[in-house]
């Protein structure tokens, strides 16, 4: 939103949500009815029938710029600006596809209601030329001028302020606008299309053609990495006055006042507002490498429908943490040729961890790494070799980056697949980047839930945390806590655990009278049920147990709050 929100800020559809794609459909079911069955009367109209094809290409062609940046933006080589986008971003640019609702709209409007704007030729190569000279002209130097006078305190404040408030852009940036300066650019771009029908030139490749390269160049003008090689300028020195790049237009987010042309430098160049910097910062951009971090967090993927919740997938998927919404459910349905395309994809290809994320928490530098395995996987025996040689690799790749501290995701330190990372201790002795598996951090935490005064716990559920388990165990014996376990098998492996240590309040005892539970993802359904009334059951896994009664009282499993300082924070699920 603006700093002081001007007049037509918001969008008509706002209130609908995901539902304004339904206001296409008065006018994409008719025409596509009528073109399929030659009901309309006449000839079919093929250009009429495609603008509905072409709005969902337009879809897609952001998407993939979408997922193209933050993969790129992830491994951070030829990266611009140093920092990243936050959760209000991501939040801010969710409606980026509003323009294309908008756009659609005129679209149909335009081929009812003028004439000569149906039954386009497939193309016509004077309609084109025209299309080509009126944007070189026209379009981008009144783009120029509106541009700068939106840089005017007045619209500034607001219309285009909410523009800028993103500093580090992605290309769906490039669209985030308030809906009267859209009108307004809108209204620039239809100079060259109504002009071709007017003048009877306009054809169906003229009119996709020039909404598909303004979508390029803005995606690729708004990308927070640089990817137009200093070779192609030269090679051929002219083309810094007619192509901008992403350092380019970066400076003008970063600068304000500088860098005001649409796609074109030349306007700059002559009216004297190009930046001075600019070839510097395209230089230095281009030759910046990977960045080395400090702590690297090596995760995984869940379920199938997980990929969509990666920076890398939808971005307003990534930014909502409601995955049980109706909503999303039905969107996962839609989706499903793309899933399982996917996990053919990491299936076959998945052979090494890839970049997630990266963040910085005060001079620290940070990246979450992601292996390409499902849970599913994990599951499988035949799998284990396969997982273990990958978190291997990451582990040897991260200390050839002079990675301090390696911390293993949920499944990637399980006891059954790797000993909690001892595994890859034991196999490279010289090893100087930590292995961390959040166990001291998950112990430290449940005995802080322990409520006051308590002087007997059982622990159930243990297999699957056992390290966990083991360590609670010894630290409330020593404490003076009687530790109750239910059977021989688990008594005798904790007091084995413990080796010198005294192990005289850890009870072998089936009863269930204790009334304070630690429980593992090991707890059935049918021990739940068999605790007194009253039990208070506290997780030390990651996972709680599902809640089957009301007369017992279940404590979440506990998180932490980041702290201002942590940078870059934009997915609220990155497994």
């Amino acid at each position: 939103m603006a700093t002081t929100p001007g007049f037509l800020t918001d969008w008509p559809w706002k209130s609908l949500g995901c539902f304004k794609h339904v206001l296409l459909a008065p006018w994409a079911i008719p025409k596509t009815y009528e073109f399929i069955t030659g009901n309309g009367g006449g000839e079919r109209d093929l250009s009429t029938f495609l603008i509905f094809p072409f709005l969902i290409w337009r879809m897609i062609h952001n998407q993939l710029w979408i997922s193209f940046s933050r993969y790129r933006t992830a491994k951070g080589t030829t990266r611009i600006v140093d920092r990243g986008i936050e959760f209000d971003q991501v939040d801010r640019e969710a409606g980026w596809d509003d323009q294309i609702v908008f756009n659609g709209l005129l679209f149909y409007i335009g081929a009812m209601s003028l004439t000569g704007a149906t039954h386009l030729p497939l193309w016509r190569l004077d309609g084109v030329v025209i299309t080509v000279l009126l944007h070189a002209g026209p379009v981008e130097f009144l783009y120029y001028w509106l541009h700068r006078a939106l840089h005017h305190h007045f619209l500034y404040s607001r219309y285009h302020s909410h523009h800028h408030s993103s500093i580090a852009t992605e290309p769906i940036t490039s669209v985030i606008h308030p809906f009267a300066e859209h009108i307004a650019y809108f209204t620039l771009f239809a100079i060259p299309m109504l002009t071709t029908i007017l003048t009877g030139t306009a054809s169906i490749v003229s009119f996709a053609g020039y909404i598909t390269y303004i979508d390029l160049m803005n995606n690729m003008g708004h990308c927070n990495f640089e990817l137009v090689p200093a070779s192609l300028f030269s090679a051929f020195p002219p083309l810094k006055l007619l192509l901008y790049t992403p350092t380019y237009h970066s400076l003008h987010h970063t600068q304000f006042r500088t860098n005001y042309s649409l796609f074109m430098p030349l306007y700059d160049h002559l009216y004297a507002t190009a930046d001075e910097s600019t070839d510097d910062l395209h230089e230095r951009s281009l030759n910046r490498g990977d960045e080395s971090p400090d702590v690297v967090h090596l995760t995984h993927l869940t379920t199938p429908e997980s990929v969509y919740r990666l920076r890398l997938g939808f971005a307003y998927l990534a930014a909502s943490p409601d995955a049980a919404d109706g909503r999303l459910r039905l969107l996962h349905r839609l989706l499903w040729p793309v899933t399982l395309w996917t996990m053919g994809l990491t299936w076959l290809y998945g052979r090494a961890a890839f970049v997630l994320e990266r963040h910085r928490f005060g001079d620290v530098r940070l990246q979450t790494w992601a292996l390409p395995k499902y849970r599913i996987q994990y599951a499988m025996q035949w799998q284990k070799e396969a997982i273990n040689s990958l978190i291997e690799d990451a582990i040897v790749e991260a200390e050839g980056k002079g990675v301090k501290v390696l911390t293993l995701g949920l499944l990637n330190q399980g006891e059954e697949l790797n000993g909690y990372g001892e595994i890859y201790v034991r196999k490279n002795p010289g090893l100087r980047t930590k292995l961390v598996d959040g166990s001291s951090l998950a112990v430290a935490v449940v005995l802080n839930s322990i409520p006051k005064g308590t002087t007997q716990v059982a622990i159930r559920g243990t297999p699957a945390l056992f390290k966990v388990a083991s360590a609670l165990a010894q630290s409330l014996c020593q404490r003076g806590l009687q530790v109750v376990v239910p059977t021989k098998k688990e008594y005798d492996r904790l007091r084995q655990s413990f080796g010198t240590t005294s192990h005289a309040n850890l009870l072998l005892s089936k009863a269930h009278s204790t009334k304070v539970w630690l429980v593992g993802e090991g707890l059935s359904e049918e021990e739940q049920k068999q605790a007194g009334k009253g039990t208070l059951f506290i997780p030390f896994s990651q996972f709680p147990p599902k809640k089957l009664r009301e007369d017992c009282f279940y404590h979440t499993t506990p998180a932490l709050t980041a702290p201002k300082s942590l940078e870059n924070v934009d997915s609220c699920e990155v497994i």
